[in-house]
């Protein structure tokens, strides 16, 4: 089978991965969007959990990870919810890791063993533990195929970097026993500037704020009220919306409303309607010089700098005032 990406280009991929591509589990991502509430108060604000998952899978794949690496990269969003980090505003999660405590549940309750059995593959060898994949996860606040995908795909789709960068980007990435990592240092530095565009401009946007505060406050009401449950966070995002809307609920239809294309918030410390803090994401990409590992940071005052303002934005949170919606 031969694969298309608007960021990698064109592959050929095993039969192993065509079939898990297919599968319910991973074409479900199709109606899952990362940023949460983000499309539906931007309608191009519409990457998907399965725009990154088959991205992260093809990033493995071109910087030489094996086929159970790739399988690893293609399956390890797999249990995120409808929303995807909503559910962790909605549960007070400050972790915003409930898709992780879920991961084995989705997996063994879906045809996925069968399917990585059919050709060989023992599930739990390759899905339990994520560690030996060096490629596809790394602790923060170093390069891994996750944190590299979803930051250029996204700045890439919105229009803040180009096709151009990306691909220069990817050039200069080294792997190095099993770990990615740059070559110099203004590699270095432009990543970090995408990644902070991506979790503090992008993650922390007004609009995003406001959206996934109220989506998480109509869905803690719906769970209260007994329409929806946790389980129903394995619909996709409009299914599970639409079974909010079947109710009828007043109070519901009202806050619905107020999830639209025409919402306009400020920033204001001082009055302000709604205070949402995400997860703190920092990265210091380890840049390969004279044969050794050197952090970014240690190179470059412009990335401690960049750090700095992203640690106290990201800690401080975003204060909204709502001016319309």
């Amino acid at each position: 089978m031969r694969i298309a990406d608007r960021i990698y280009g064109v592959y050929e991929i095993d039969n192993v991965l065509e079939e898990l591509i297919e599968s319910k589990p991973v074409q479900r991502l199709k109606g899952i969007h990362q940023g949460g509430a983000s499309y539906l108060i931007n309608s191009r604000w519409n990457v998907t959990r399965f725009d990154h998952s088959v991205g992260v899978m093809l990033l493995i794949k071109r910087l030489g990870g094996s086929i159970e690496e790739q399988i690893a990269g293609l399956l390890h969003d797999v249990s995120h919810t409808a929303f995807s980090h909503v559910i962790d505003f909605v549960l007070d999660n400050k972790d915003e890791d409930y898709h992780e405590k879920i991961y084995t549940s989705v997996v063994q309750n879906s045809e996925i063993p069968s399917i990585l059995e059919k050709y060989g593959y023992n599930y739990k060898d390759i899905l339990q533990d994520d560690s030996k994949w060096t490629l596809l996860e790394q602790p923060a606040p170093e390069l891994c195929a996750d944190r590299v995908d979803y930051t250029l795909r996204d700045m890439y789709e919105y229009g803040h970097i180009s096709l151009e960068e990306v691909h220069r980007f990817l050039d200069h990435l080294i792997v190095v026993e099993g770990k990615m990592y740059v070559q110099n240092t203004d590699i270095a530095e432009w990543f970090v500037r995408t990644y902070y565009k991506e979790v503090i401009d992008f993650f922390m946007d007004p609009l995003n704020i406001y959206g996934n505060g109220m989506l998480a406050k109509i869905l803690k009401i719906s769970i209260d009220k007994g329409i929806i449950s946790l389980d129903d966070f394995l619909m996709e995002d409009d299914e599970l919306i639409d079974k909010i809307k079947s109710v009828e609920d007043k109070e519901l239809v009202t806050l619905l409303k107020k999830l639209n294309q025409n919402v306009q918030v400020i920033e204001d410390r001082d009055q302000y309607d709604i205070h949402l803090k995400n997860k703190v994401r920092m990265i210091d990409p380890s840049v390969w010089s004279d044969n050794r590992l050197i952090p970014a940071s240690e190179l470059s005052n412009e990335i401690r700098n960049m750090s700095k303002e992203a640690f106290d934005k990201a800690t401080r949170g975003v204060y909204l005032r709502i001016i319309s919606n």
